[in-house]
Parts: C-alpha cells; sequence; structure tokens
C-alpha cells in the first residue's frame, strides 16, 4: 500500500475535473465515488444528476463560511493510495475502509464531528484519490502535521490488516520522483526515463571519483549536460543547475534542475564534501586539458578497484556509522565509474546500470557521512573512470568479472548493515543491486571461467583428485559443494596456476575462505577462482596470462608439497 501526500492546491473544481476526467491517456475507467465524509456526498461518476460543481460547493462550504482574510491560501488537501504491484484487486468496500482510515490516521477526519470534508474518487483498479478541504465545520485548520509519515504508519497496518504485500517504509531521505507529467513527457520523446532521472543518473557519474569542483564541472560538459552555475554577489558559487540539451518547455529554452532537486546529496555542499575530505591522486584530469601521462588500462584499474572493495568488505563497519556511510556511498561511485565504462551493448552494460540504479537508493540515509574513511575506493573509482572504457573481452573483461565478483560481496555487506539499523528501503535497494550485479557476473564471467574450466579438465586425473584432497583438508564444510559445481575444474586450473607461480594453493584458499561468508555465493568456485586469482596477482584472463607466461594451456603440476611465497597476502 503506497500512499502519496501531494502539493497542496488552491482549486477544487480542478482537481475533481481531473480525477472524473479520461486522464492524460484515458487510462481513467469508471471514475466514481467510493467514500466522503458524510457518506452521502453527489457522485458525477454514476449519478447522472450530480455535478462536479455540486461536489465542489459542498466541499468548499465550510471555506466559504470563512471571512476572505480568514481563508487559507492553498486549502485543498490530495491524498493518492495505490495497491503494490502484484497486490489483488480491492472492492470498493474495501477502498471506502481504506480511505476513511487514511483520513483519520492524516488527522483531516479523526472522527471528532467537525472535521473537514472530504471524498475518495476511485477511477483504476489500483488506487483511489482522497480530496479534502483544509477547513474543519468549526472553522479550524485541522492537525495534520506530519501526514505524510502518519498515512505511511497507517499503511502498513492496512497491509496487515487485508494481508497485501509489505511496502518497505521510506525515511525522508529518497530523491523525488519523476511526476506523471515527466513520465508523460519521457514517452512522448521517446526517452527510457524522465529527464530528472537521466540526469541524476549523470551527475552521479560525474561525481565518481572527482577531486575538485573544476573537474566535476568539466565531466558535466564532457557528458553532454547543459550546466549553469548560482553565483553569489561576492563570486562565491552556491550551486548549479543541469538540463539535458533537448529537454524544453513551450517556449523551447531547457529545463534545468538543481543538483539538490535532483538528490540531496547531489547538492555543491554535499559534493564538496566528498573531495575535500580526502586526497585524491589528482594527476588523473579531464581527457581535454590533461598533458600528463596516460590514463591507466581498464584491466589495471579494474584490478585495483577490486583490491580496494576487498579491503572496504572487510572493513566496512570496523569504525562506526559514518565510516560505514562513506563506504557505502564510495561503493555506489564504483558501480556508477564501472556502468559507465563497460562495454556498451552488452548484457553486462545493461545490468550494470541497472546495478547503479538501484543502489542510489542504498546510500542515502540521515548518518552523517565520514568521507575520510573511503579514499581507496573513491581513488579506485577514479582510475575507472580515466582508464577509458572497457572492451569486454580478455583481461579487461575478465576483471570486470572479478571485480563484479567482490562488488557483489560489498553490496550484500551494505545491505545487512542497512537491515540491522532498520533502513528498509536502502536495505531493498540494495538487495536489488545485487541481483542486478549477479546477472552482470553471469555475462561478464561466461568466457573467462568457461576457458579456466577447459583447462582444469586437461589437468591429468591423479592431480585434480590431489587438489580435491586438499580441498577437502583446508575447507571441509565447502568441499561437497564445491566438488559438485559445474566451475569445480575452473578452480582445479587456478590452484595449479597458482602453485605454478610458487605460492602454495592450501594457504590460499584457507585465506580466501577466512573472510566474508560464501553461503550467498551461486558459485563457490567461481568466486573462489576470483579471490585466488587477485591474491595471487594471476592474470584474471587464462589465455591472456598464458600468452604472456608462454605456459602450456593445461597446466600440470606434481602433487608434491608446494613452496610458500612471502608477501601474498593481501
Amino acid at each position: 500500500m503506497i500512499p502519496k501526500i501531494h502539493k497542496q492546491g488552491t482549486n477544487t473544481y480542478g482537481l475533481l475535473n481531473y480525477l472524473y476526467g479520461k486522464g492524460t491517456k484515458e487510462e481513467h475507467v469508471d471514475p466514481h465515488l467510493v467514500a466522503s465524509y458524510d457518506g452521502s456526498a453527489p457522485d458525477p461518476g454514476r449519478d447522472e444528476h450530480a455535478t462536479l460543481t455540486a461536489l465542489q460547493q459542498i466541499l468548499d462550504q465550510p471555506l466559504q463560511l470563512l471571512d476572505t482574510e480568514q481563508r487559507p491560501p492553498h486549502h485543498v488537501w490530495h491524498c493518492s493510495v495505490r495497491a503494490a504491484p502484484g497486490d489483488r484487486t480491492l472492492s470498493d468496500v474495501e477502498w471506502a475502509d481504506i480511505a476513511r482510515r487514511m483520513v483519520a490516521a492524516t488527522g483531516i477526519d479523526p472522527g471528532d464531528g467537525a472535521a473537514c470534508r472530504w471524498a475518495a474518487v476511485r477511477h483504476a483498479d489500483d488506487h483511489i484519490h482522497i480530496i479534502a478541504t483544509l477547513v474543519r465545520e468549526d472553522g479550524r485548520r485541522p492537525d495534520h502535521h506530519r501526514s505524510g509519515q502518519r498515512a505511511q504508519a497507517e499503511a502498513r497496518r492496512i497491509e496487515a490488516d487485508y494481508d497485501l504485500r509489505r511496502v518497505t517504509p521510506g525515511d525522508g531521505t529518497a530523491p523525488k520522483r519523476p511526476t506523471s507529467a515527466e513520465h508523460h513527457k519521457a514517452d512522448r520523446q521517446g526517452r527510457e526515463r524522465a529527464a530528472r532521472e537521466e540526469l541524476r543518473t549523470a551527475v552521479r557519474q560525474a561525481v565518481a571519483g572527482v577531486a575538485s569542483e573544476d573537474e566535476f564541472f568539466a565531466r558535466l560538459h564532457a557528458a553532454g549536460l547543459l550546466v549553469r552555475q548560482r553565483v553569489a554577489p561576492s563570486g562565491d558559487l552556491l550551486g548549479y543547475n543541469v538540463a539535458l540539451p533537448d529537454d524544453r518547455n513551450k517556449d523551447h529554452e531547457p529545463i534545468y534542475y538543481a543538483g539538490s532537486t535532483l538528490s540531496a546529496d547531489l547538492s555543491l555542499p554535499r559534493i564538496r564534501e566528498r573531495f575535500t575530505a580526502t586526497s585524491l591522486d589528482t594527476e588523473h584530469e579531464h581527457p581535454a586539458s590533461s598533458t600528463r601521462r596516460m590514463p591507466s588500462a581498464p584491466a589495471t584499474a579494474r584490478r585495483s578497484a577490486t583490491h580496494a572493495t576487498w579491503t572496504a568488505l572487510l572493513t566496512l563497519d570496523h569504525d562506526g556509522d559514518g565510516a560505514a556511510a562513506a563506504r557505502i556511498t564510495a561503493t555506489g561511485e564504483i558501480v556508477d565509474a564501472l556502468a559507465l565504462t563497460s562495454a556498451n551493448d552488452t548484457d553486462t552494460h545493461r545490468r550494470l546500470r541497472e546495478a547503479a540504479r538501484a543502489f542510489e537508493r542504498a546510500r542515502l540515509i540521515h548518518t552523517r557521512t565520514e568521507h575520510q574513511h573511503a579514499q581507496a575506493l573513491r581513488q579506485a573509482a577514479r582510475e575507472l573512470v580515466y582508464s577509458g572504457p572497457g572492451r569486454g573481452r580478455g583481461e579487461d573483461g575478465a576483471t570486470t568479472a572479478m571485480l563484479i565478483d567482490t562488488l557483489l560481496f560489498l553490496v550484500l555487506a551494505a545491505a545487512h548493515w542497512h537491515a540491522k539499523r532498520q533502513h528498509a528501503q536502502q536495505a531493498e535497494a540494495a538487495r536489488q543491486a545485487a541481483n542486478h550485479l549477479r546477472a552482470a557476473y553471469v555475462a561478464a564471467a561466461e568466457a573467462p571461467i568457461a576457458q579456466l574450466r577447459e583447462q582444469g579438465r586437461q589437468v591429468i586425473r591423479r592431480v585434480s583428485d590431489w587438489y580435491a584432497v586438499q580441498l577437502r583438508v583446508v575447507l571441509p564444510d565447502l568441499a561437497d559443494t564445491v566438488l559438485a559445481e559445474a566451475s569445480w575444474p575452473a578452480l582445479v586450473a587456478t590452484m595449479a596456476q597458482v602453485q605454478q607461480t610458487g605460492h602454495d594453493p592450501r594457504t590460499l584458499l584457507a585465506e580466501a575462505a577466512e573472510h566474508r561468508e560464501l553461503d550467498s555465493a551461486s558459485s563457490v568456485s567461481d568466486v573462489l577462482v576470483w579471490r585466488l586469482r587477485r591474491m595471487a596477482d594471476l592474470a584474471a584472463d587464462p589465455g591472456t596470462m598464458h600468452q604472456r607466461s608462454g605456459t602450456s594451456p593445461a597446466p600440470v603440476p606434481q602433487p608434491s608439497s608446494p613452496r610458500s611465497k612471502p608477501g601474498v597476502r593481501r
């Protein structure tokens, strides 16, 4: 059950005309009254003798009894109540009960006999609209303070009573959603999303790893946005507005949105907090103005980001909530940067974009963010941005899979952190992002894991069996699961390559499973493959490694006691 309190208005008749009309796309079907303040208000939808004017006059009668100067300037209260997707279709009787509960909970009609006049109109199966005049029968104003929160609390009770889907409650940190008019405009223009949503994504990508105001605005321009800065008379920069070049009003002027209206954390002061609290390497300047060295390769940046993500995973909640909030925010920057630089027109790219959009909600909380604790993650995001677009093949494709695999565990840890603190919407958003990351991983890892599986099948049987024995010794609780997985041969190949480079595969295997649970992994073998390759500093793409090292595609070490190489713990 999703209630929404709309902006107060001044025109009762105008709102009634919309509620009883056909809708902007003729989506309103059989508009009719389901309940009203006294149960006897006229219904222009089903009573041919009733009119909108008659209903408006009845609702506004307490307002007309006041002197003009006593009337509130915005007297129209409007609340929509929508069933959640997947809920059953409620009857008019049920919607009438819901409407009465909503006006009682919000203070519009507390049941004291002198309440505001209101009416509930249904023009679709899944929702109703409640309209009320904000003057009580006794001439006083209603006590509807914090009516949005009160409506949400009542919605949770209604869900329980009617056995409906439990919607996660909000906390006032979510960015403003596009209006229906914005959605319809996007449909007319052939856009996938409303302009405000496209701008929010573009600004977030511009923020990823940014280290200065000049760099931030350069990135906005490079993304093709129109940018307007707000400057005080003193010359100080106060804020900024952005617009899409082809999003224009009826006068053909660009429609600008302030950063703070896109999302509270995208205001200029909040963005400044990120780069004033850290000392990011500013060697990578905007490509248009840089005269310094070329950015690092995509594969190198992804490997570096994997290390930073793993460290953040191990330390997420070790330094207090402010530090954890910073690391979760910077995790979003990693996802944004990876989505921005992933190979276009691939399943990986599409899923990463969805993950970035979902995780946006997970980083918005009331906790004060201590950005200095997220320096390494922000630096990694910066390197991803300036490494340039990845091809999605070879080493950069495999390192993308490696990074996504580690990032998935960090996002799940963020979901757990939020859930422990009753941040319901943020926890759900992180879980949704994790689902998209799982799908992105499957797409990114398909080729390199298939290659490793083939290499593992070529390892002679007695060597493979020896690795199985070591697995049972080191990870007895996970061994049966791993040995039954399709990627066990890939793990065999990786363990063989680890041993070839002088590392002890048993030591690294134990360390790979030591930190963070593996129960949420869809393939424990895959997770161990990427952790071992990262810890032993192996090439992520097995084909790339063989080309560089000249080794055979099917390494065949002997089952002897491997040497332990110092300094491999990462």
